[in-house]
């Protein structure tokens, strides 16, 4: 069966609008596309949230995850009705592993994401480190009601742990940028190398789906057809 649907799972302290380039990018080539609203409160909370969209698809689709939306697609891909995987600047963890775990030990010289001691058990990032963090490539207006709009995280979705990779049974595609200043693009390499990815790399910022939508969007095509074209 064709792949027709898409869709998109987003990561911390950002909303699913954030996709609306890209969503624009997929539907104008066809492709049904669904953004899902994670609370970001439980990895599991966050999985559900992704199984009531993929329940609601009439046919298989390529499940995209960026960021934290890698840790939800690579245990929510496990679902039926996902065809494929495809990570955008995103952590890939394997079993037992989380983003605090994958994230304790930064090599030396890597960049150090600007987030602040925890209230009340949620994040944020320094609005005033947000745009050389998050979203050095993004224009400065936008980048800034990125940072004043930002989605408080909660510690306990960056502590949930996988419990059953779905990229060893699913097919993965990953997009490196290789400007990211949030998840180093040595991780990223390393991670997509582990899934046995097929591998995109582009120049841009940790929200390289919002300065480069177009390529994010070729990569997620890519997936598809990949699919469409096997015998």
């Amino acid at each position: 069966m064709a792949i027709k649907n898409i869709v998109l799972v987003h990561g911390n302290f950002v909303d699913g609008s954030g996709w609306q380039s890209v969503y624009d990018h997929l539907t104008a080539d066809g492709y049904r596309v669904a953004v899902v609203q994670n609370p970001t409160l439980t990895l599991d909370g966050d999985v559900a949230a992704t199984h009531q969209v993929l329940d609601s698809l009439d046919g298989p689709a390529v499940l995209v995850g960026h960021s934290y939306g890698g840790v939800v697609i690579t245990e929510a891909g496990n679902h039926p009705n996902v065809a494929a995987l495809a990570y955008i600047a995103a952590f890939a963890p394997d079993t037992g592993e989380s983003v605090s775990s994958l994230i304790a030990d930064p090599p030396p010289g890597a960049p150090v994401p600007p987030i602040l001691p925890p209230v009340n058990g949620f994040l944020f990032l320094d609005r005033d480190k947000f745009a050389a963090s998050f979203a050095a490539d993004v224009p400065e207006k936008l980048a800034a009601f990125m940072a004043d709009s930002q989605v408080p995280t909660a510690v306990d979705a960056l502590n949930g742990a996988v419990t059953e990779p779905a990229w060893r049974s699913k097919p993965s595609w990953y997009l490196v940028a290789t400007d990211d200043h949030m998840i180093p693009p040595a991780a990223q390499r390393a991670m997509s190398e582990r899934v046995k990815a097929t591998v995109t790399e582009t120049p841009g910022s940790h929200a390289v789906f919002v300065s480069r939508p177009a390529v994010v969007a070729a990569v997620i095509s890519q997936a598809a057809q990949g699919l469409n074209d096997q015998p």
